[in-house]
Parts: C-alpha cells; structure tokens; sequence
C-alpha cells in the first residue's frame, strides 16, 4: 500500500504545471498575459521547488516526515481548487506558487523514504515513482482541453483537485506502514554545499529539467502557432508526457543493470538533441515525430539524474539531503529557463531559437555526464562516509 501511495502522490505533481499550456489561448482571451509574463506559471512553482528543497528537512525533522507530506498536499490541493474560481493573472500566478511550495516539500522527502523504505529496489522505485510524475502530466495535458471545452478553461486547471483528495486520503491511511529515517544519524546534519561533485549533479539535474520545464510551458502553445488546434496541441503535449512515461519506465531498468549509467544516458541526449533540433528545423516533417524523441530523451534522463546523485550515498537519510541540494539548485536554476524561452517567443516572434537552444544544453549534459564513473563516487565524499 505504501508503494501505491507514493505513486499516487507522484501524480498529483505535474497536472497544475501541464494542464496550463494547453489552454493558454483560452486563458489569454480571458486574463491579459503576454508570453513571458505566462511563463511564471511554470517559472515560479519551479523556482519554488527549488527554495523549498533547502528547507524540507528542516520543517520535516520539526513536523515529522509523514506530517510534512500530508501538509504538502494540502497545499496542492488547495492552489488546485483555487483554480475554479480565478479572475486576475495575479491569482492564477499566487495557486501556481501555493502548489509549487507543496511540490517541493514532498519532492525533497521523497527519495529517502523510497530508499528507506524499498531498499535494494530504490532504482526500480525511483523510476516509478518519476513515472508516475510524468503521467500525471500526459493526463492533465491531453484532457485538459477536453474538460475545457465543456466546462471552461477554469475547470481544466481545477478538475485535478479530486485527484490530490484521492491522494491524501490513501497516504492517511497509509502511512502508519511507513518506515522513517532517524534524525539522530550525525551524518544527517552534514552539508553537501561544498563539494565539486554535488554542485556538477546539481548542474546536470538543471539541464535536464530546464528541457523538461520548457517543454511542459511551451509546446502546445508552439503547436497552435504550427496551426494545431487547442484540443490537437494538447494531445501533442499529451503524446510527449506518454513517451516520458514510456523512458521513465523502460531506461531506469536497462541502467539498473549496471552501475555505470554513462551509456543510456548518452543516448537520452541524443533524443533530446534530435527531437529538439526537429522542432527549430523541420517541424512540418512531423511534430508528434519530434515529441516522441525529446519525450523519450526527457523523461529518461530525469530519473536517471536523480538515481545517479543517489548512488552517491549508501545512507538513505545522506542520499536524500544530497538528492535535495541537487534538486534545490537544480529547479532554482531550471525555474527560468521557461521565462527565457517566453521573452525568445516575445522577441522573435518564434520558439525556434528557443529550441536551439534547449538542443545545446543537451549537448552540455552529455559531456558532463561522462564524468559518472561509478568507481569514483566515494572519493567525492570521504569526509561524509567518516
């Protein structure tokens, strides 16, 4: 059951990112907002993400873990619903941070009671667990429109609240079975602020997920500009969080094979470089061809970051609060890639050179990554394995 609820979780933690792209036009007609300023509904839950990663060990060790993730929901539940009744671009921007602050806290927690509580499996987990995050993203992105094109654009960004009620009721019941990480470990207080190597997986967590943020804000907005309709951008979107689903799935088990993840992730970045650069050169060929490559490179490489920096750490408590600090600089970092992608858009008229772009910084985390030689790893922390 525990493994059930975790998984639930993970799908409450996209739809109020993904469902928003897609009824862009819509919520446009209604609320004044340009492209950049629409990109704070991506930029600041992101950046959120990424503040509240610093201090999620800190409010859990005071509230407890299992308190913090039911506040957690809370919070998202409440910024979902907020969604119903939204006049102002500045109401619709304050439920994206409400969520994002809720999205943090339980992202942060979530590596160390996977590791605590599935041990050996925590590859296998990790990867459902990121799963289940994108799926929640195909769903929200390929419905949304639907449930818009009924109710309005409101109840497209509201509809997910059941989802979050869904999701506190099972981990209420559930987390009495939950195995927790003691707080008494000295090695629990240490900082992994400075270290090379904390700081390199942070910076390869940002790359991938700057890839993942641009894509969830931008692309069907992008469609509808290629001539898609509104209820066609959404399935585009829809199709790309499917091939995440798919990768997240499929490459968290061919890298559990081996330790040494160096070659699936080369291959990630190939995808992602190809199925970018499709979209800035050739997007009449097929954009669904396109989504499909940079779906499978994305939503491979975000778990992959994630299992990498937590085969840094044998502890699961240490493997979390190093899996934090990665996160927290990597979604601080990440958060404003969509607002430099929007003022792109504002600028030049276009997605193109925002594409380039992002296919570059594929090209970047595939030559950082060939610094993960598995070998090496407790070299980088002696002083924390003391």
């Amino acid at each position: 059951m525990i493994g059930v609820s975790l998984l639930l979780i993970g799908l409450n933690l996209r739809p109020i990112l993904a469902s928003v792209g897609p009824l862009l036009p819509s919520i446009q007609q209604d609320i004044s907002l340009s492209f950049a300023l629409a990109s704070m509904l991506t930029l600041l839950p992101v950046l959120a993400m990424g503040m509240g990663c610093f201090v999620g060990f800190k409010i859990a060790k005071g509230l407890g873990f299992a308190n913090t993730v039911t506040v957690s929901l809370l919070f998202l539940l409440i910024a979902t619903a907020m969604r119903f009744w939204v006049e102002t671009a500045n109401a619709l921007i304050c439920s994206a941070l409400l969520a994002g602050m809720g999205i943090a806290l339980i992202q942060t927690l979530m590596p160390t009671l996977i590791k605590q509580n599935f041990a050996d499996k925590t590859p296998l987990m990790m990867g459902l667990y990121v799963t289940a995050i994108m799926g929640g993203a195909a769903l929200a992105a390929s419905s949304a429109p639907f449930i818009a094109a009924d109710l309005g654009w409101r109840a497209g960004l509201g509809h997910w609240t059941w989802l979050a009620l869904i999701a506190i009721l099972l981990w209420i019941v559930s987390r009495k079975h939950l195995a927790l990480p003691s707080h008494t470990d000295k090695q629990a207080e240490y900082s992994f602020w400075r270290y090379r190597r904390s700081w390199l997986l942070a910076l390869f967590f940002a790359l991938g997920t700057s890839c993942y943020v641009c894509v969830l804000a931008w692309l069907a907005p992008y469609a509808i500009e290629l001539g898609y309709s509104q209820t066609q951008a959404g399935l585009a979107l829809g199709f790309l969080t499917s091939m995440e689903v798919i990768a997240g799935l499929v490459f968290p088990w061919l890298a559990s094979k081996s330790m040494d993840r160096r070659a699936i992730i080369a291959l990630l970045c190939l995808l992602q470089l190809i199925g970018f650069m499709g979209f800035a050169l050739a997007p009449q060929v097929s954009i669904f061809l396109w989504a499909a490559l940079a779906g499978l490179g994305i939503g491979g490489i975000f778990p992959l970051s994630l299992i990498v920096t937590m085969d840094h750490q044998q502890n699961p408590l240490l493997a979390g609060k190093l899996t934090a600090f990665v996160q927290g600089i990597g979604y601080s970092i990440a958060a404003i890639s969509p607002w430099i992608a929007g003022l792109i858009r504002d600028n030049f008229q276009s997605f193109n050179m925002a594409w380039l772009l992002l296919a570059a910084l594929s090209v970047i985390a595939y030559l950082l990554s060939r610094q993960f030689n598995p070998s090496g790893y407790a070299q980088h922390y002696r002083q924390v394995m003391a």
